[in-house]
């Protein structure tokens, strides 16, 4: 039996922020400007629409820079990369694009400047992540990565008057809060970043799906499984309240969700493009489902250019 819930509510904002719209359009630039192949290093954003739908204009996806041809157009991710990397592209003469998003850029900047004051810097962040590693790989000797006030709790510094902390920009507002004050707490001279490492983009996201998550009996994020961004909308939407899923389209909705369900909340995560989500809103359309309607929260106009060496080609 087909399940029909009687509204939905999509929150506002959602979806593609300006750093992944940023990584997005650089490759389909690159693309157009150089010819297929272009190589990729890594995923361009954690969404696997959006890297098939380029591999199929010619992108190549790799895990490694050693893997691109001597001298090939290559694109880093939105995601960033550590110095080591850049020395293996240098190396190999590669035609470099990079596509870190300027949010996490900052963060390696800062991640330099307190390691050139002597801190050790404590990362706030998910091990294995891609920005994780890039970030840690600006000063690997004095970067130390925690992931909850446990691991907070077990740090022994060398010098615990002198350490400065850092985060990964897809996180849990309420959670990286919470670390950094236990983080004070364990240490009190500790010092931070000028302004909030977590993105403007995750931050209003997050505040959309608290606020949806009120107003619905599920919430459904449009996301894939390596998104750390997404899968934080899922946990923000389930601590106030509302059964939350995530999936990455309609496909994937599963009928026995939909029992009893009156209010269906849908968001999507930052790397993921708004034709899923308008996807989502059809299988509902085609259920019965009439009452369709946004919740506005925050208003965004955050632009980034693209990188300057797809700039000066298209100039």
């Amino acid at each position: 039996m087909a399940h029909t819930p009687e509204k939905l509510l999509l929150a506002s904002p959602r979806g593609y922020c300006a750093g992944v719209d940023r990584a997005v359009q650089t490759v389909e630039q690159a693309l157009d400007l150089h010819g297929a192949p272009v190589y990729v290093r890594k995923e361009i954003v954690h969404n696997k629409y959006v890297v098939e739908q380029l591999r199929e204009r010619g992108a190549i996806f790799v895990d490694s820079e050693l893997e691109v041809p001597v001298g090939a157009t290559t694109v880093f991710s939105a995601h960033g990369v550590a110095p080591a990397v850049r020395d293996n592209a240098s190396s190999r003469r590669l035609n470099v694009i990079d596509a870190t998003c300027p949010l996490v850029t900052k963060v390696h900047r800062e991640a330099l400047r307190f390691a050139e004051q002597g801190y050790t810097i404590v990362m706030i962040g998910h091990a294995g992540h891609e920005e994780v590693e890039g970030t840690m790989g600006e000063a690997p000797d004095r970067i130390v990565l925690v992931q909850s006030e446990e691991d907070v709790d077990a740090l022994v510094l060398a010098d615990p008057s002198h350490v400065a902390y850092i985060s990964q920009t897809t996180l849990s507002v309420d959670e990286t809060r919470a670390i950094i004050e236990r983080l004070r707490e364990r240490f009190p001279e500790i010092v931070g970043p000028r302004t909030d490492d977590i993105c403007y983009a995750t931050t209003n996201r997050q505040a959309a799906v608290k606020e949806l998550a009120g107003c619905c009996d599920l919430v459904l994020v449009i996301g894939s499984a390596n998104s750390s961004n997404s899968n934080r909308l899922v946990e923000v939407a389930r601590e106030f309240g509302a059964d939350a899923h995530l999936i990455d389209n309609a496909s994937q909705v599963q009928e026995e969700w939909l029992e009893d369900v009156v209010t269906v909340g849908i968001s999507s995560g930052a790397s993921a493009p708004e034709e899923l989500v308008q996807g989502l809103v059809e299988f509902f359309r085609a259920r019965g489902t009439t009452d369709v309607s946004e919740l506005d929260v925050v208003r965004e106009d955050t632009r980034f250019m693209l990188p300057k060496p797809i700039r000066e080609a298209l100039a």
